[in-house]
């Protein structure tokens, strides 16, 4: 019973404190998933390697599916993320790719990553020190859009742009085995900008990427006298600054094969997960049912995720992740 209590307040606490970070507006640019324990290579690039082998992971979100402007042409924001990782021993730590592709109306976002991670032992835990860079090409159809002001200075000219912009992400998780997690992230730490979209008019616009801070905590536990559940609560707060995002879920995982859970997202919606692990895949499927009261439809988040077992030299720090459930 005591056991209990002090995962009891070892979850409240993370909750409580993330929360107090997640306090904020609901705008916010970059992309968020539902199963976002299932992007954390993206996001931290301190966890590369971390888990058991080649972890390969495609997600895709749908947000507000069906929604479409005033022209009848669909906006809804699309993200597609192709990400993997792997332990890198002789580096001392693995090493991360992600491709994603995020369209939010008439723009269109594509980014490549590459990064590594150092890993050290801190005896009973291990933290992750990563680094990535990333390429950012991004499109916008400036012909689409219908400004309050006719003769916009600013659109004046402009059809569809493009430009591409470097920049780099940083990130620190550290875990216990079978226990608490921790991480802390910064993608696009420069917010690179990019050239003038037209030189020829006064004033112009230019290209941003988008400075974000992630962190995310989490507490999975086997519940006592059933050793075939485990619980993960989790929680993970995104900002820009300007602008916070706010989640907080809880899966039950059942014999390693089928979980269940749910996720509530600040002011916004209430998600359902539900996923089932086949071997080394696991499908994982959820839906956000909105709360923002303004008509908007759900939206729907699909993955598939493959882990190649390599062939390492197990220590007893050595665990089966549960990103991957």
């Amino acid at each position: 019973m005591l056991v209990l209590k002090t995962k009891i307040t070892h979850i409240a606490l993370l909750f409580v404190m993330l929360f107090s970070m997640g306090m904020g507006v609901k705008a916010q640019q970059a992309p968020m998933f539902t199963n976002y324990s299932n992007s954390y290579a993206y996001a931290n690039a301190g966890f590369a390697g971390m888990s058991e082998g080649i972890n390969v992971l495609g997600l895709y979100r749908m947000q507000w599916a069906g929604f479409t402007d005033m022209d009848g042409n669909e906006i809804a924001p699309t993200t597609f993320l192709l990400s993997g990782d792997m332990p890198f021993r002789k580096l001392h730590g693995g090493m991360e790719f992600s491709i994603m592709q995020d369209k939010l109306g008439f723009e269109n976002n594509v980014n490549v990553g590459l990064g590594y991670s150092y890993h050290a032992d801190l005896g009973g835990s291990t933290l992750g020190i990563g680094v990535a860079g990333t390429l950012l090409n991004r499109t916008v159809d400036f012909s689409q859009l219908n400004p309050n002001q006719e003769g916009d200075p600013l659109l004046q000219g402009l059809g569809e742009e493009s430009a591409m912009m470097f920049d780099f992400n940083v990130g620190l998780f550290w875990q216990i085995p079978d226990s608490f997690f921790l991480g802390f992230s910064v993608v696009n730490v420069l917010e690179s900008m990019s050239a003038s979209l037209n030189d020829q008019a006064e004033t112009s616009a230019s290209f941003t990427t988008d400075r974000t801070f992630y962190a995310i905590a989490g507490y999975p536990f086997q519940i006592e006298d059933i050793p075939y559940l485990t619980f993960v609560p989790s929680a993970s707060v995104m900002s820009n600054i300007s602008s916070t995002q706010f989640n907080a879920s809880a899966r039950v995982i059942y014999n390693n094969i089928f979980s269940l859970g749910v996720n509530y997202r600040f002011q916004e919606s209430v998600g359902i997960l539900a996923g089932v692990t086949i071997k080394d895949l696991t499908i994982a499927y959820s839906y956000d049912i909105n709360t923002l009261g303004l008509g908007l439809p759900g939206s729907h988040e699909i993955g598939l995720s493959y882990c190649f077992k390599l062939d390492l030299d197990r220590t007893p720090r050595d665990y089966r992740s549960v990103r991957y459930l």
